[in-house]
């Protein structure tokens, strides 16, 4: 059975990367950190086996993806993961067929390495019978710091990056593991310990480490997101009585006459929660807020907004940006305007504008009797 056996290393609980769940299992577009990576490994030439040590606690989620990705076409063993990285490796390989040839270790956090450079890797192992580990140059200016104060400056022609997959024979990587009794923080560094000569090969700027939140974003961007529009509108009477206050943007706009509605007649709210449910596709404002639902009765437009926020985040759904027209002659936005953007950009969590036409003294809008609004927004998926 000679050949390539792959250990993915997802163990880790992804605290620096905020998210509250194990790293390896956070979405980037549609998928889990773990399903990028085997989506690359599956392509492998002569790849025979895949073992994924998990998190301990999480082992039939990773079951239950592996099975989803790779539908039985594939060995695949499962472990749960040590209380360092090192441990979850030496776990891992109690798991590996001793007859292959080569061990590819490879971090999940790395989920978008190519499958080229788990072959180059694997290539190299053979060629060299070293251990062999991919690197990148460092491009920075490198200082010894102690504290702030600088000492100098290394010189950072002899120095790289390290990355994973990390590849080496089978025996040899297992006796390392064995005998070790120092904690690395990668394979070559133990295994160089253990007497290997370890063999560099370009890596790639693909293989980049998810460690922060920042690294998500970065990921997230790379890949695109599932990014979806949607229109909202909303009409309301102005009511008889003169005493009902206007509300637009969930604010109160003073000395202005009050619009009638099942609600606080909020058109500006209710015409941007109408366009984050149609974005979404959660229906509209009367499906999920409608006059049968008494408990909405006078509400104002934050219970809407902040009700829509959270359905669309139960979708997996962040707001990108809102857009909204009030159309009418009165009120005038101009003072209010500054006011409303604050308020409503806070809510939302994302920018939303405000602007203001007429319909140039047509119709009831024109006459006076109500206003309008119209409203724009883009959300996406960030599951």
């Amino acid at each position: 059975m000679s050949g390539i056996a792959v250990i993915l290393v997802a163990a880790g609980d992804g605290s620096r990367l905020g998210q509250g769940i194990p790293k390896a299992l956070v979405k980037i577009g549609n998928k889990t950190l773990v399903e990028h990576a085997l989506d690359r490994i599956l392509k492998i030439s002569n790849l025979k086996q895949i073992v994924i040590a998990s998190h301990e606690n999480q082992v039939p989620d990773f079951e239950a993806i592996g099975n989803r990705v790779i539908n039985g076409a594939f060995p695949v063993q499962y472990t749960p993961g040590g209380t360092s990285r090192q441990g979850s490796i030496f776990n891992a390989l109690q798991k590996v067929n001793p007859a292959v040839s080569v061990v590819l270790v490879h971090d999940a956090a790395r989920c978008f390495a190519p499958t080229e450079l788990y072959e180059t890797v694997a290539t190299a192992v053979l060629e060299t019978n070293c251990g062999v580990l991919p690197v990148l140059p460092v491009a920075d200016t490198i200082k010894q710091v102690e504290g702030n104060q600088v000492f100098g400056t290394v010189d950072r022609d002899q120095l790289r990056f390290a990355q994973t997959p990390q590849g080496f024979e089978y025996n040899a990587l297992l006796e390392g593991y064995a005998t070790t009794t120092t904690e690395h923080t990668d394979d070559a560094s133990l295994m160089q310990e253990a007497g290997l000569l370890i063999h560099s090969v370009p890596g790639s700027a693909l293989a980049f480490k998810i460690t922060v939140p920042s690294d998500l974003e970065y990921a997230r961007k790379m890949i695109g997101s599932d990014q979806r529009t949607g229109i909202g509108t909303d009409v309301h009477r102005f009511s008889e009585d003169k005493t009902k206050p206007l509300y637009l943007g969930t604010v109160l706009w003073e000395n202005e006459v009050g619009l009638e509605g099942h609600s606080d007649g909020d058109a500006v709210s209710h015409a941007i929660v109408d366009a984050l449910l149609a974005a979404a596709g959660l229906g509209d404002i009367g499906s999920n807020f409608g006059v049968d639902k008494p408990e909405f009765a006078g509400a104002n437009g934050e219970v809407f907004i902040g009700s829509t926020l959270k359905m669309l985040a139960d979708k997996g759904y962040s707001v990108v940006n809102v857009s909204v027209q009030l159309i009418g002659n009165k009120p005038k936005v101009g003072s209010n305007r500054e006011r409303v953007e604050k308020v409503l950009t806070s809510l939302v969590g994302a920018p939303v504008s405000l602007g203001a036409t007429t319909t140039d003294g047509l119709g009831f809008l024109g006459n006076s009797e109500g206003v309008a609004a119209v409203a724009t927004a883009l959300i996406e998926s960030r599951l």
